[in-house]
């Protein structure tokens, strides 16, 4: 694992590119790219007995890696993320603590998020340095590339061992404990974008969104602003009723502003992708209603004032369901599970991409050459839900017999 060490207070440029300058400092300052060190050392320290397992920790930390092209949420230099650490008595209960974290971020990321991931387990050479076993969750963004979303590592006892990390057992002898590791990071928003914007802006899941409706009152005189807001108070009112009602749903926010006009609320909320608007004009008291308007789909409809709240929270379940099933046709019509030779391979790759589907040898070698010619890896090797029917007898590049299934594609 390589890591970011600063050894001076500034940079300069030289003859050939960057080069330390200012002052040295007195002690190199190790910038860690994630924590397993950290806590395999304190671990040692903390656990004595398997009474003291097992031990999970949770924390939120700011990382580096050394990334030479970054790209904004998706690949950064710096980066907050979450991420979790435990020491457990067995291999099977670590795995168990590695395999369920992997569910619990599929669950927040289809649940919440309305992104579709495939899981599974990553091959050796995609493997957390120093794991026994990398699972993660892969999701497709709108341009057919796959990005990681999440990973959960079962560590057996290889950072146990490094940190000395030892208990005594039920049977009084001494033995290594076994560990995990597992994060997200604000990578998570590079994906909400790549999978749910548009030419608007962003589109927020209901459950996710910090604001679930926004009103927007309609006037043309002060006479009918004194109208309207009247009724937006009392609209309000009925809403934060049926939100104790419901609790965490219906998060509004009132738009009052004098000064600009309707459309350009109507684009600024949706630029800022909340998932449904209520607009409330003269002509609609008139008539008892409101037109509330859908940010997935664009879709406007009146409800009638008497049953708003009940008509909205339906309304913002059904966009909530409806952005995770757009999401996953997508994701199931961009993904290609029958035969295909190597050059078809090459030809998606090269063309729109795909999540393709096919058999893998095993080899190392023949995984790396696909990498080198095509760009494309081995994303992971999916677990049992998400193969194919049929599973694929040869290997997709050499012909020889595959082994595992295996979900190739480009990746961010």
């Amino acid at each position: 694992m390589e890591c970011a060490i600063v050894t001076h207070t500034k940079l300069e440029k030289g003859e050939k590119g960057l080069r330390p300058g200012g002052e040295p400092l007195e002690e190199p300052l190790i910038i860690r790219p994630t924590s397993e060190t950290v806590f395999g050392y304190m671990y040692s320290q903390w656990i004595q007995s398997y009474r003291d397992l097992p031990l999970l920790i949770n924390q939120w930390a700011n990382v580096v890696r050394w990334e030479m092209r970054t790209r904004l949420f998706l690949r950064t230099l710096e980066f907050l993320w979450q991420e979790g650490h435990t020491a457990h008595a067995s291999h099977d209960e670590a795995e168990e603590e590695a395999r369920r974290m992997l569910g619990v971020y599929r669950d927040f990321m289809e649940g919440f998020m309305a992104m579709p991931v495939v899981t599974g387990q990553k091959t050796d050479s995609e493997r957390f340095a120093g794991a026994l076993r990398t699972y993660a969750c892969e999701a497709m963004m709108q341009d057919n590339k796959a990005l990681q979303a999440g990973t959960s590592h079962n560590l057996g006892q290889n950072f146990a061992k490094a940190f000395e990390l030892t208990f005594q057992s039920e049977g009084g002898g001494r033995e290594f404990a076994w560990n995990t590791s597992w994060g997200v990071s604000t990578r998570l928003v590079g994906g909400l974008v790549m999978t749910h914007g548009d030419d608007k802006g962003v589109r927020i899941p209901p459950l996710l969104a910090p604001t679930e409706i926004v009103i927007v009152p309609i006037y043309r005189s002060d006479e009918e602003r004194g109208r309207v807001l009247e009724a937006t108070t009392r609209i309000m009112a009925t809403l934060t009723d049926w939100e104790r009602r419901d609790p965490g749903r219906l998060r509004l926010h009132l738009d009052a502003r004098q000064g600009v006009k309707p459309g350009a609320k109507y684009y600024e909320w949706e630029l800022r992708g909340i998932p449904l608007r209520m607009e409330i004009g003269p002509k609609d008291l008139d008539k008892g209603q409101a037109m509330l308007v859908r940010r997935d789909t664009g879709e406007k409809r009146p409800a009638s004032l008497d049953t708003i709240g009940e008509d909205a929270s339906d309304l913002l379940a059904r966009i909530q369901n409806d952005m995770l099933a757009v999401a996953r046709e997508r994701l199931d019509r961009n993904s290609v599970r029958e035969h295909i030779d190597y050059d078809r391979f090459k030809e998606i790759m090269d063309g729109d991409g795909a999540f393709v589907f096919a058999g893998w040898c095993g080899d190392a070698d023949c995984e790396a050459r696909i990498k080198e010619e095509t760009k494309a890896t081995i994303r992971v090797l999916p677990d049992e839900e998400f193969r194919s029917a049929e599973a694929p007898q040869q290997c997709l590049r050499c012909g020889k017999h595959a082994v595992a299934e295996a979900v190739w594609a480009k990746a961010y």
